[in-house]
């Protein structure tokens, strides 16, 4: 492993890292391992038959399917960045992952999330124009405008990624190539830095912030106007329906937003490593396995889509 003298610090030119993962013995690691397989198979499984069922029902080829559709494929893929090689570390001696693996784990991650905190916020605006402008909705959301603010989504989660994973890997490492989490993450990496990391950190919370708040005032303005469309209703079951399905998305944001803040947008995020480890949790294997269920189970059309596609699969 090269180093090279600077002042009093040696600069390690790393070819690999060590994923600390959960301290424990065995009985920790099994049970650990049995937790994550779990969440991330019923994520899979999940995502999956979501994907499968907005593509095969034609009567779920609207905007807002088009939009969940999207929302399944990214959080399919992000959990699938991590929970692969976390599972495989569980009972590996030595965890290695190498210098490259490393940086490409952390740009696809923040890519894949970054893409999903932006996408949850046109999901918003589709609701608010849905309701707020229905006669003008199926100009305004045709599917390439729809096609078009999913790859602009894209672009803001590959302007973070590249920022955050091209800063990060700028920095030189010393001694120790221990990172203390079960993936590679901005924080836990920015502790084995031995070059100032205020840049980085400033970076971090100033672009994770921004995206937070921008995404939080795009569902609250959304969600306000649709608020007092509701109200102006004249139907129950016209409110109940709206009301059930922008609950939904309500919950996916609210334990989103409320994850991806305590992570990275406020400054105590890097130096509590260890509650960092449990908040990960949520956002790379409960927040992906709970969403098909949050948007499933009070969605009356995916029921109903469920149903006829089983009655499908019966009568062949």
């Amino acid at each position: 492993m090269p180093t090279l003298r600077n002042g009093n610090a040696s600069v390690v030119f790393l070819h690999e890292f060590a994923l600390v993962g959960f301290e424990g013995g065995l009985k920790i690691q099994v049970l650990l391992f049995a937790v994550f397989l779990t969440l991330y198979m019923v994520s899979v499984l999940g995502n999956l038959t979501m994907i499968v069922v907005i593509t095969l029902d034609i009567r779920l080829h609207s905007p807002m399917y088009f939009f969940l559709k999207n929302l399944s494929f990214l959080d399919l893929c992000y959990s699938s960045v991590i929970a692969p090689k976390a599972l495989a570390n569980f009972f590996s001696s030595t965890k290695i992952i190498t210098f490259a693996g490393c940086a490409t784990q952390l740009f696809f991650f923040s890519l894949l999330v970054t893409t999903e905190g932006f996408l949850l916020g046109v999901m918003a605006y589709d609701r608010f124009m849905a309701i707020y402008n229905p006669l003008r909705y199926p100009i305004t959301m045709c599917p390439s405008a729809c096609a078009r603010l999913v790859l602009g989504t894209y672009c803001g989660g590959s302007f973070n990624s590249i920022v955050q994973t091209s800063l990060t890997f700028h920095v030189p490492f010393c001694g120790s190539n221990h990172i203390n989490h079960y993936f590679c993450d901005v924080p836990p990496l920015l502790r084995i830095a031995c070059a100032n990391t205020a840049l980085n950190e400033l970076v971090m919370f100033g672009i994770c912030g921004l995206i937070i708040v921008s995404v939080t005032c795009v569902v609250l303005v959304s969600y306000g106007y649709i608020t007092v469309t509701i109200l102006r209703m004249r139907s129950a079951a016209g409110r109940h329906k709206v009301f059930s399905t922008c609950g939904s998305h309500m919950t996916a944001v609210t334990v989103f937003v409320g994850t991806v803040f305590v992570m990275y947008a406020q400054p105590g995020a890097v130096e509590s490593m260890e509650q960092g480890k449990v908040v990960s949790i949520f956002y790379t294997l409960v927040i992906p396995m709970l969403n098909p269920f949050i948007y499933s189970l009070r969605n009356k059309d995916i029921k109903e889509a469920l149903k006829r596609l089983g009655q499908k699969h019966v009568a062949t």
